[in-house]
């Protein structure tokens, strides 16, 4: 998990897609971290990218980095039910505390990626798996 971890790191802002009926939708990401031997991503409630993934857990997050390498993580999208993630994420990315907080009712939503492939890719290269 390191080498993916390490991977969104470098890569900075990175995408996850997900499946809304029939249409896919995808939007950028940054937040996330390692704990506890798995790579933990954090969403809102509130918002539709969370229903998504309560209704087809199945997701596909891409990263880029500079130097032309890129990722594509695929798997199952499994939630935390332990507050320990939410409470790590939120200390580890302070500006999402305006956001996330009793005065606004939002809730911040942890989960990993299981039954997962991670390849690191060159342009024009073959992938390299990162699991």
């Amino acid at each position: 998990m390191s080498k993916v971890n390490d991977f969104l790191s470098e890569a900075g802002v990175f995408f996850l897609a997900t499946v809304d009926g029939d249409q896919p939708k995808c939007r950028p990401l940054g937040a996330h971290m390692e704990m506890d031997g798995k790579v933990i991503f954090g969403v809102g409630d509130f918002k539709n990218v969370y229903k998504q993934m309560v209704a087809n857990p199945k997701v596909e997050i891409v990263a880029s980095k500079q130097d032309g390498h890129w990722m594509r993580y695929t798997g199952k999208a499994v939630f935390e039910t332990d507050e320990k993630y939410a409470q790590a994420m939120l200390e580890g990315a302070p500006q999402l505390k305006a956001i996330y907080n009793e005065q606004t009712g939002n809730k911040m939503m942890c989960f990993h990626i299981e039954d997962a492939t991670a390849v690191d890719i060159m342009v024009m290269g073959d992938g390299e798996s990162l699991l």
